[in-house]
């Protein structure tokens, strides 16, 4: 299990502004806005259902966010 993050609150931003960005733009802006992690998938990737507190995924086809969710 991962460790509990020191604020486990999330940054008050509405993931589906990352949508339509370029992935590099979108992880800038993320991490500007105060998300501790940021992980780009491709949009059909398998990943486990684990919750990370302040992490922001982004599904990345063709260099651009086609889906944005956090957790």
């Amino acid at each position: 299990m991962a460790p509990e993050p020191v604020n486990p609150q999330r940054p008050d931003d509405d993931p589906e502004t990352y949508v339509g960005l370029a992935a590099q733009e979108a992880e800038r802006r993320a991490r500007e806005r105060g998300w501790t992690s940021v992980r780009q998938l491709e949009p059909d990737a398998i990943i486990t259902m684990e919750y990370v507190a302040g992490r922001l995924n982004q599904a990345v086809k063709d260099g651009q966010v086609v889906r944005c969710w956090q957790g």
